[in-house]
């Protein structure tokens, strides 16, 4: 499992001034490890690095967002994806999310706030995610420990009990 403070984050934007601006916002914001591309093609082939989040446009040269999005979900299921697109039609917007996208965000002034925001809501649920599995195995650690504790006293009862018959 990937370190929450600093994730893998990709960048698939065909439009390289746009794929720039995405970066180096992310930069701003502390999100240092980001990969961009230009093309889903690209990006798909680093896809079993397994990127905690995916920023894409919808419409790419070549492959459009959802058939890189169905793609990389096959290799990275835990990849969270964000749509960033100019096409504000509800439709598209659904038939992402109906595949698997985090959200959609149709591309206006306050885009990069709205980016940060949805990757800051992804990062916290997987570290509740992640608390939560650390918590369920530290419960049962917690019980095999105690049942290795009881059957031990049993068995140094039972033997003090044998030899005393």
């Amino acid at each position: 499992m990937q370190d929450n403070s600093n994730p893998l984050i990709f960048v698939v934007e065909d439009n390289k001034i746009y794929n720039k601006l995405l970066v180096r916002h992310l930069g701003s914001n502390k999100f240092t490890n980001v990969k961009s591309f230009y093309t889903g093609e690209e990006c798909l082939k680093y896809m079993h690095e397994e990127p905690v989040i995916v920023i894409q446009d919808y419409l790419l040269e070549g492959m459009n967002g959802i058939e890189v999005l169905k793609r990389g979900k096959q290799i990275s299921p835990a990849s969270e994806f964000i749509f960033l697109s100019g096409q504000d039609n509800m439709d598209i917007a659904v038939n992402t999310m109906k595949f698997g996208a985090y959200d959609y965000i149709v591309k206006d002034q306050m885009t990069l706030d709205k980016m940060i925001d949805k990757i800051k809501k992804i990062l916290s649920v997987k570290n509740l995610e992640k608390s939560n599995k650390q918590y369920k195995k530290g419960k049962v650690l917690f019980f095999v420990i105690l049942a290795v504790i009881i059957l031990t006293i049993i068995i140094i009862f039972l033997n003090d009990l044998y030899k005393n018959i």
